[in-house]
């Protein structure tokens, strides 16, 4: 008797957390990020897990996660910021990151995307700059940026915002396929082929430290190109969303000197089409308590990523922000 007694029990225990979670609408939000080598991977990650709170989590209120009630958001490791505009105006993905070169090019339907704009694309928020990077083995040295003329050289994976940048920048220096030994590899790809020394350079954007860097520069080393004023003031005027950055000595321990460089801003991305509440929702869970701690927890990065910096830069990327982030972001009183 006392047998079925527990039995019972626990099935009506069960069958109040199922009917619990059932009264709660479960929504899936997918997030596109990048190699697990750069820093989107990471970030997603931290964004992510801060706007979940699947059915039956605790509330907000009663010490749990202060994510959006019922929704499981989950990043997705992807090739960055063009396959993630790309999956965004499909409808593939709920969300994503981005650099703003690529966002605006998108957009607008311009450089790459001549012809194939994204009409769709909504910003949710900017999020933290990232630098470019431009990697050497341990010694090496460039006299110029068209010294990588007749070099392998990494120009980052297909189709990337990097990869798009990266052309045009090299490009005012007469650098382009035709006189290099290009390889199209992601972060994490580029450092192996320069650690076997079957690359001799490689360039990719992304928030510093980045892992893959760590790796190379405390196993094999490295060196970071840096970039001439006039480099980085063409590299600017190029690219009008590369702005002029710097890498401080001692980011990556083997790199004793400050590097000039560029840098683009991440940017948090989504679609037009995407529930205004709901966005509206996960705008508010970005910048809550316990996505606070995630953030300067989770990643050297997320110190970066503030509600105080939402929106900067937005309004000169060109691409609206989504009404249920616009909503938020009023409430609070940073827009009117």
């Amino acid at each position: 008797m006392k047998h079925i007694a527990k039995i019972t029990g626990v099935l009506l225990a069960c069958s109040m957390i199922a009917g619990a979670a059932s009264a709660q609408e479960m929504k899936f939000f997918r997030i596109g990020t990048g190699g697990a080598g750069g820093t989107y991977f990471p970030i997603g990650g931290i964004i992510a897990n801060a706007i979940s709170n699947p059915p039956g989590s605790r509330a907000c209120d009663a010490g749990g996660n202060c994510g959006v009630p019922g929704l499981v958001a989950m990043a997705q490791s992807t090739n960055a910021s063009a396959h993630n505009v790309n999956a965004i105006q499909a409808g593939q993905m709920e969300a994503g990151l981005s650099g703003a070169a690529t966002l605006h090019f998108a957009y607008k339907g311009v450089g790459k995307y001549e012809g194939n704009a994204k009409p769709d694309l909504r910003i949710i928020a900017n999020l933290y700059p990232e630098d470019l990077h431009l990697v050497m083995p341990k010694g090496g040295a460039l006299e110029g940026l068209e010294a990588l003329k007749g070099k392998r050289v990494g120009i980052a994976q297909a189709g990337s915002g990097t990869q798009i940048a990266v052309e045009l920048i090299i490009g005012d220096h007469g650098v382009n396929r035709e006189n290099i030994e290009e390889a199209e590899l992601n972060n994490s790809q580029s450092a192996e082929r320069l650690a076997d020394g079957q690359l001799d350079a490689y360039f990719y954007a992304a928030g510093t430290p980045v892992a893959a860097m760590i790796q190379l520069d405390n196993t094999k080393g490295m060196e970071l190109y840096s970039f001439t004023d006039k480099e980085v003031k063409m590299a600017n005027t190029t690219v009008p969303y590369y702005i002029p950055s710097k890498i401080p000595a001692g980011t990556y321990p083997g790199i004793t000197y400050d590097v000039n460089t560029v840098a683009v801003s991440g940017i948090l991305v989504t679609n037009a089409n995407q529930d205004e509440e709901l966005i509206y929702q996960i705008t508010k869970a970005m910048w809550s308590k316990t996505a606070r701690k995630l953030l300067d927890n989770g990643h050297a990065k997320g110190k970066s990523i503030t509600l105080e910096t939402a929106l900067d830069g937005v309004e000169g990327i060109g691409v609206p922000l989504h009404p249920g982030a616009e909503r938020f972001y009023k409430e609070v009183g940073m827009l009117k």
